[in-house]
């Protein structure tokens, strides 16, 4: 069994499959430094991430593909899913090797997969965008929690910059620990202090502003006067709404 190693970026499994190609030999694990290797492994290259390589396989595979083929990439590479990252691998070999359009071939097993983890990432990533709430800090930028199934926090981000270009905001996915802070110019990558807590979804009074309970009551009472309780159905409705988002929705608490 041939082994790679390499950081576990997408831009070192860039890089792996430019050295793959460049060594001509293809890796069937991919781990990291700390993995332990199969036994009777035959070969363990660690590939040293390299934005140059990296580049270069991606414009390749950019004349290869269409736009939305690219981002199915990036959405399964963003799933966290186990192994995601040698099913990428398969997927690029498959397109650089084959002149035949491979990406919209689901016959292929590889290609179904992608195509479906994909959806679900992208499905977890409009569910951001529908489910965030934001709380108004004593320091005025309007601040939003989160905790995504997948990794779906990057693909949301345009949304929230155009949706929301008037305000400060951070969204922060606080299973992952790292999130987005707006300054009505750009958005950054921001990490905050680990000893910031989310009890119950939501930022801890001291931390809000004066009016942020006056507005949650506001629209409390407002979701409540316009609900049909005759034609409730908690079925459908957790359905179109998972339970797992209802303590980010101030209607819910």
């Amino acid at each position: 069994m041939i082994i790679f190693r390499y950081d576990k970026t997408f831009e070192g499994l860039l890089t792996v499959v430019f050295d793959a190609y460049f060594r001509n030999v293809f890796p069937e694990r991919l781990l990291n430094e700390r993995e332990v290797a199969p036994l009777f492994a035959e070969d363990n290259h660690k590939a040293i991430t390299d934005e140059t390589k990296a580049a270069r396989v991606w414009k390749g595979l950019q004349h290869k593909l269409s736009r939305g083929s690219c981002n199915m990439i990036t959405h399964v590479w963003l799933s966290e899913q186990p192994h995601c990252d040698e099913l990428i691998f398969r997927f690029i070999r498959k397109i650089f090797d084959n002149n035949q359009l491979m990406d919209t071939d689901f016959r292929d097993v590889d290609v179904l997969e992608m195509r479906q983890v994909a959806r679900k990432v992208a499905v977890e990533a409009e569910r951001v965008r529908q489910f965030v709430r934001f709380q108004k800090t004593v320091d005025g930028i309007f601040f939003a929690p989160i905790a995504p199934l997948y990794n779906a926090l990057p693909l949301s981000i345009n949304y929230f910059t155009h949706r929301f270009a008037d305000q400060m905001w951070i969204v922060y996915d606080t299973t992952r620990n790292y999130g987005f802070y707006y300054d009505l110019k750009s958005a950054t990558e921001i990490t905050l202090d680990t000893d910031i807590h989310f009890p119950n979804g939501k930022l801890d009074d001291t931390l809000t502003d004066d009016s942020e309970k006056f507005y949650q009551q506001l629209w409390k009472t407002y979701f409540n006067s316009i609900t049909i309780k005759e034609r409730i159905n908690l079925k459908l409705h957790r359905q179109n709404l998972p339970i797992r988002f209802w303590k980010y929705l101030t209607e819910k608490n």
